[in-house]
């Protein structure tokens, strides 16, 4: 039996400034995981997250996306790689990504 990992990555609705992501830009990123791995969760209640940068504390609402694919180093690359691509995408400093082993009954 293959082993799978679980893939959550919590995009921001605001920018930094507080002005609101463009809707299409949740909708390219969707279609992005959904053309890779065939489907997606989207969590669309807002989780809300606080973090400091350079004294400066900021507060933000996040949308969670939940991806659970075969634990291959191809798939890990793959999620390096688009993790880059959504900081630029979504203004951001740093991504919330994690990757966490599960099994699939």
């Amino acid at each position: 039996m293959p082993l799978f990992k679980r893939y959550e990555v919590l995009l921001p609705v605001r920018y930094n400034d507080g002005m609101p992501v463009e809707e299409e830009k949740f909708w390219q990123t969707w279609l992005e995981a959904r053309q890779q791995f065939g489907g997606l969760t989207i969590d669309l209640h807002p989780l809300r997250g606080i973090w400091v940068h350079e004294e400066t504390v900021y507060e933000d609402e996040l949308i969670r996306l939940v991806l659970d694919v075969e634990d291959t180093s191809e798939n890990r690359n793959w999620f390096l790689r688009w993790k880059e691509t959504l900081k630029e995408r979504f203004r951001q400093l740093e991504i919330w990504m994690v990757a966490i082993p599960i099994e699939v009954l």
